[in-house]
């Protein structure tokens, strides 16, 4: 398995990239990269070009993440605003406006149904669960503290949720936190189900594997990358490499790799039957937040594709053979 480099947008908005993912293909156009940045616009590319074929405009501060409906139809993004914008991908109209208390937006992710969006709700230790025919919150998952000796310790700020995945059959939902724990949750019950843990810093991304409903990826600031068990709560491989924070990672849709995405400013493509790293990437000046393998689908399409954005204001696009 390896990446090759297709092409790099410089300036590919004002600000730093924190935030990519990809609209899936509809029956009228291919998939679209979808961007997120902290100069407040979402902005979708035209594959393999990286031709910009909308920005979108709404928000009041920077865009910490977006998310893609499994339509392909319908896009959401969250803000620092503490608003979440949901909108049509190919017009740009909105569709409905969440709002939040401050600081209690930060990612987001669609369940593989499409019925329900979730998000982090970062300073408030919890994540809110939004029904999509409506847009109209049904639950909210409250993320207890771990059993611990230390009542009085006044950890309040370390539950803030950083990070949420949900599992390829929607009945688990996997969120991180600033103190390195990973809480899972039975959806349709809206119940805490257990901790996951072996990180000690900031839980920054998740990804469930598409071919092994119950192993969960994590990216953590410890510069590691964990494999769990998520249902027997047993870390079955810890990768390291990244010489600093690990902001990002997703698995390709064969489920055979890893990419990730660091603060020491590389992408690296990491082999999960030899859990190593197979290569690394130093297209990115600055550290990298978004890592997102195209999903598979559409017409014409066969080959691979991963992009990544950065702090560097760019975003790269590899071939993934």
């Amino acid at each position: 398995m390896k990446l090759a480099g297709l092409k790099s947008i410089e300036n590919s908005h004002d600000e730093s990239v924190w935030a990519a993912t990809w609209v899936p293909a509809t029956e009228t156009r291919p998939a679209l990269l979808m961007t997120g940045s902290l100069d407040e616009t979402v902005k979708l590319w035209g594959s393999d070009e990286l031709v910009l074929e909308r920005t979108n405009t709404g928000h009041s501060l920077g865009v910490a993440s977006v998310a893609a409906h499994p339509s392909g139809l319908i896009g959401a993004s969250a803000s620092l605003d503490s608003f979440v914008r949901v909108f049509d991908v190919d017009t740009n109209a909105t569709i409905a406006t969440l709002e939040s208390p401050p600081s209690e937006v930060w990612q987001l992710r669609f369940n593989p149904e499409g019925s329900t969006l979730a998000v982090a709700g970062g300073g408030s230790a919890s994540i809110t669960l939004w029904d999509t025919a409506t847009w109209s919150l049904v639950a909210t998952l409250p993320i207890p503290r771990p059993e611990g000796p230390k009542p009085s310790d006044k950890s309040g700020s370390k539950k803030f949720v950083l990070s949420v995945a949900w599992s390829p059959d929607g009945r688990r939902l996997a969120c991180g936190s600033m103190d390195g724990t990973i809480s899972v949750f039975d959806v349709a019950r809206a119940k805490f189900l257990h901790h996951l843990e072996g990180h000690f810093m900031p839980v920054r991304s998740l990804v469930y594997s598409p071919i092994e409903p119950r192993l969960l990826f994590s990216a953590s600031d410890d510069a590691h990358v964990h494999m769990y068990d998520s249902e027997k709560k047993s870390l079955v491989g810890a990768m390291s490499g990244h010489a600093s924070w690990v902001l990002s990672l997703d698995v390709s849709p064969d489920g055979q790799a890893l990419a990730t995405g660091s603060s020491d400013r590389t992408v690296r493509l990491w082999d999960l039957n030899m859990r190593a790293a197979v290569q690394t990437m130093s297209n990115h000046t600055d550290q990298v937040w978004g890592v997102a393998f195209r999903p598979p689908g559409g017409t014409g399409v066969r080959s691979g594709r991963l992009a990544s954005v950065s702090d560097d204001k760019s975003i790269s696009l590899y071939d993934y053979s």
